[in-house]
């Protein structure tokens, strides 16, 4: 039956296994207004920065990983992309406010409008996400 499972999606119509429910919504980082948001936001809520290669191989799995990590509990996190190719700007910005050294991928995490966390590369993927919820 593992055949026509793949075919005809199961029985009673339902979803095949690698049709997985994403809890992450992002949030584009395209302005450096935005940070001020962030910042702001960050009093009340820790708020997540990805910063993100598209030309980078190791970036594009780190981000499918990153984006694995998210379960149910963790849907209200925010959490904003920034495209590094377009916006080489902003992300001069966040390692001068922030004061973190700038990689390629990496995360921050800011609360209390500091950083509390930062990791690159693989490392963004041992996160513990529900920490800072």
């Amino acid at each position: 039956m593992g055949i026509l499972n793949n075919i005809f999606g199961g029985k009673d119509g339902e979803k095949s296994k690698e049709e997985k429910k994403s809890y992450l919504t992002w949030i584009p980082l395209t302005s450096l207004a935005q940070l001020e948001t962030i910042k702001e936001q960050s009093k009340t809520e820790a708020v997540f920065m990805f910063k993100h290669s598209t030309r980078c191989g190791i970036s594009k799995m780190v981000i499918k990983q990153f984006e694995n990590l998210f379960l149910e509990e963790h849907q209200n996190l925010k959490v904003y992309y920034l495209d590094l190719l377009n916006h080489r700007d902003i992300s001069a910005e966040i390692g001068a406010m922030f004061q973190v050294t700038h990689q390629s991928p990496q995360l921050i995490v800011v609360q209390n409008e500091v950083s509390v966390h930062h990791a690159s590369h693989s490392d963004i993927t041992e996160v513990n996400l529900s920490r800072f919820i």
